[in-house]
């Protein structure tokens, strides 16, 4: 079940022997697919680095070698399906022609993509995806004044930033946008689909 506001989520306990260690998101999303897809024992997975791990707190290199505990969570797993491609997210999900024109949108579960603290009030474990649409007018400046903001979080609320939280998202345009899955390219394509799988998968971070 997903969290609540106020309740406590993640334990922290001695790194448990067997991790399997992935080095990214996507990875991590494979990983998890993979096991899904065969319908064998799902692997106890390690988030070295990545933006959930960072969302997570795990940010500290060396963490599962050093004797400290890590941090055991349940997060959020969402599946993604587009014209061409179908597979699985925990991070985030961006549909976009350009960063700098054109309306994009971000569906994330974590709070945080590469060096942007782009939904500062995501939650991996709420059931929901934070979506933000960059309006199709947003002048270039509004731009790159929100992106250096965004570095701090601070980027929000914003009158050419459309803020949602859902518990699926869908969207169609007329020319084929590139979608990235986890920081990867997954291709372009008019339809994007994201919904959530019914069963969280814990990771540790």
């Amino acid at each position: 079940m997903p969290i609540r506001r106020g309740e406590s989520w993640g334990d922290a306990v001695p790194v448990p022997t067997g991790l399997r260690m992935v080095h990214s998101d996507a990875e991590a999303s494979e990983v998890i697919g993979v096991a899904l897809a065969s319908g064998t024992h799902m692997p106890d997975v390690a988030l070295v680095a990545g933006d959930l791990a960072r969302t997570m707190g795990g940010a500290t290199t060396g963490r599962f070698t050093d004797g400290r505990d890590v941090v055991r969570a349940p997060v959020d797993l969402w599946r993604v399906e587009t014209d061409t491609w179908s597979g699985w997210s925990l991070a985030h999900v961006v549909m976009r022609r350009s960063w700098w024109h054109g309306g994009l949108v971000l569906a994330m579960n974590a709070q945080f993509l590469g060096d942007y603290d782009v939904a500062p009030r995501s939650h991996p474990y709420d059931g929901r995806l934070d979506v933000i649409e960059v309006q199709a007018a947003m002048t270039l400046r509004a731009r790159l004044q929100a992106r250096r903001r965004a570095r701090s979080g601070t980027h929000l609320p914003h009158p050419m930033l459309q803020t949602s939280q859902r518990t699926a998202w869908e969207s169609t345009v007329r020319t084929p946008h590139a979608v990235w899955v986890d920081g990867v390219n997954r291709g372009r394509s008019r339809t994007l689909r994201v919904t959530m799988h019914p069963d969280p998968v814990v990771v540790h971070a």
